[in-house]
């Protein structure tokens, strides 16, 4: 008998990379749109992604959908303690829609910097926002015997949330410049040489100090590499593939430095999945259950259903997103229909 229970937990893990890898790029293209310096270069770093980002949102939607039909407690109790974080990420998810669409309506300068800073801002709390929850999830959220969170919005503000909300907003960057680098020439492109190097710079102290405050304060976090030993092969491979970063970038090698910077995005969902397994939302109240892949589930026959579906649903979203990414593929060419 197949265990379903992992399985959409696997599924999800999947579900959350994609949209990671996908609209971690798109998210930091926005941070670094106050980089450039003309209005034709802020019209080609929204259009690098112009074609993209709402195709990119849909792994996102995904994930929610089938975190809910799998694992509903989990749902119901995230949603609910993240409630006002969620609102905030919804309304800067829709804010940079806006941005992005606005923004070219009307050729006023006043007009278009208003919008150039809104698809900044808002690019710059949903990362910031996607971090916080990752770390208040990572260290465990007070639950009742119900599996309701019981704090509030400021304590989901804690040292540590915040910490790994800056790392994820300058890994998010770190991929959009990488990113951009490819789909851009001239002087904007030599511009991005520099703010790759940069970016990359601040990632690196942010992933070291969040790292040693994760091994330091977050037990949990490495409990399951104990008895899975061979997880330990990811964080080395991670580590690679951060090095491999610079040495690419160096080699003028950007579409393998892309790639590292993909697989380093992979490799945290992995190991943020690592860190919880079993659990879903960890409980940090003593003597209170944690909300798991078992006592959070549907029922077996649910899960079967939506196995079914994803079986047939999902091979349909990669080939949408190859040949999305296949036809708008090459330098950003600006034209009459363009952002």
């Amino acid at each position: 008998m197949l265990d379903l229970n992992l399985i959409w937990f696997i599924l999800l893990a999947v579900l959350l990379a994609g949209y990671i890898i996908l609209d971690g790029f798109d998210l930091g293209v926005g941070i670094l749109h106050p980089i450039a310096r003309t209005d034709q270069q802020r019209r080609v770093v929204i259009n690098a992604i112009g074609p993209l980002w709402d195709g990119n949102e849909v792994w996102l939607v995904t994930f929610g959908g089938a975190l809910f039909a799998a694992f509903p407690e989990a749902y119901a109790c995230i949603f609910s303690g993240f409630y006002m974080a969620f609102i905030l990420l919804l309304f800067a998810l829709i804010f940079r829609a806006v941005s992005l669409e606005f923004r070219s309506k009307l050729s006023s300068r006043v007009w278009r910097v208003f919008w150039d800073w809104s698809f900044f801002a808002s690019s710059l709390v949903a990362a910031l926002l996607f971090g916080v929850a990752a770390g208040n999830v990572l260290q465990g959220l007070p639950l009742n015997e119900r599996g309701d969170y019981v704090g509030g919005f400021i304590e989901l503000l804690n040292p540590y949330a915040i910490l790994v909300g800056l790392m994820t907003a300058s890994m998010f960057a770190m991929h959009g410049a990488i990113y951009l680098y490819l789909k851009t020439d001239g002087e904007l492109q030599d511009r991005l040489n520099t703010w790759m190097w940069r970016t990359f710079g601040i990632f690196l102290v942010m992933y070291i100090l969040t790292t040693m405050y994760t091994l330091v304060n977050i037990p949990l976090a490495t409990a399951n590499f104990k008895q899975y030993p061979w997880a330990a092969v990811v964080v080395v491979l991670t580590v690679l593939a951060i090095a491999n970063i610079p040495r690419c970038i160096h080699w003028c090698r950007p579409g393998w430095a892309f790639l590292s910077s993909c697989a380093t995005l992979a490799a945290f969902v992995f190991l943020f999945a690592m860190a919880l397994f079993p659990n879903l939302v960890t409980n940090s109240t003593p003597d209170i259950s944690s909300l798991t892949i078992y006592n959070a589930a549907s029922s077996p026959k649910t899960l079967w259903i939506m196995f079914i579906f994803a079986i047939f649903g999902m091979p349909f979203v990669l080939a949408y997103t190859v040949v999305i990414y296949w036809t708008f593929r090459g330098k950003v060419q600006l034209g009459d229909f363009s952002y």
